[in-house]
């Protein structure tokens, strides 16, 4: 991470996260992989043993791996690994999550009853639509919103893309990752507006849940600012909808404390 990613370049940890999510009312974490490695995987799951507010982890595995279960099989042994991500927004090849390996991959997910996160840009939307679409039964929560084009206030084709994803029940939807793909410098609220009341109108608040993407976002704006953006957002709603979007939901889809 070099250029303007260089702020990233530095240990961040629980007690750092600690002092970010304190003051916003946030008890406890979900902690989602970073590097495609399985060594990332248990050390994050060794950290979550040492600190309680880290209620969860997804990991990475090999899904493309002819022998996958032999490394889903231990890490699902512990109680706080919940679920899987792959980095696919890195993939140059838009349909990557459809090649046969990796779908035989996510297709064991279901036997170690784990989630998948999907992280992409709005071009991979049309692949994780196919891949919703086959597996009905498997728990799909989408990243960022898919990264739409915030800077440049485009809504189109993601805001149909991301509708056709979100018919399917099996797929949930995180309000995170917004700040780094508007103007770094100069975003103000009123930019996320259109995109969060389209994944309103497409998910509801029952599929929704909020996330920081915690310490990326600081590359754009602080903790409390990305907290506030989506607090805001909901204000309007009732006191039991909020408490879904801003921790049960994502409490209930990774079965945290289970």
């Amino acid at each position: 991470m070099t250029g303007p990613l260089a702020a990233l370049r530095r240990d961040y940890l629980p007690a750092d996260l600690a002092r970010e999510r304190a003051p916003a009312g946030v008890g406890a974490s979900v902690v989602v992989q970073a590097r495609q490695s399985p060594e990332e995987s248990r050390w994050l799951l060794e950290l979550a043993d040492r600190d309680a507010s880290i209620a969860g982890v997804v990991g990475w595995v090999d899904l493309q791996d002819d022998r996958v279960e032999e490394q889903l099989a231990p890490l699902a042994k512990h109680p706080k690994f919940v679920g899987v991500r792959h980095v696919v927004q890195d993939e140059p090849d838009d349909n990557f999550m459809l090649r046969p390996a990796f779908l035989r991959g996510l297709g064991r997910l279901r036997q170690f009853d784990l989630t998948y996160d999907l992280l992409t840009f709005p071009g991979q939307l049309p692949a994780a639509i196919e891949v919703a679409r086959q597996f009905p039964d498997q728990p799909f929560v989408l990243d960022h919103l898919s990264k739409p084009f915030i800077k440049r206030g485009e809504l189109s084709p993601w805001r149909e893309q991301f509708r056709e994803l979100a018919r399917f029940p099996n797929v949930m939807c995180k309000l995170s990752g917004m700040v780094t793909e508007a103007d770094w410098r100069a975003w103000q609220p009123a930019d996320f507006r259109p995109y969060l009341d389209v994944a309103w109108e497409a998910f509801g608040g029952d599929r929704l849940m909020f996330g920081s993407d915690w310490p990326v976002c600081t590359l754009a704006g602080s903790y409390a600012q990305v907290h506030a953006l989506v607090a805001d957002f909901l204000a309007p709603f009732p006191v039991a909808t909020r408490r879904k979007v801003m921790g049960s939901n994502a409490a209930e889809f990774y079965k945290l404390g289970k």
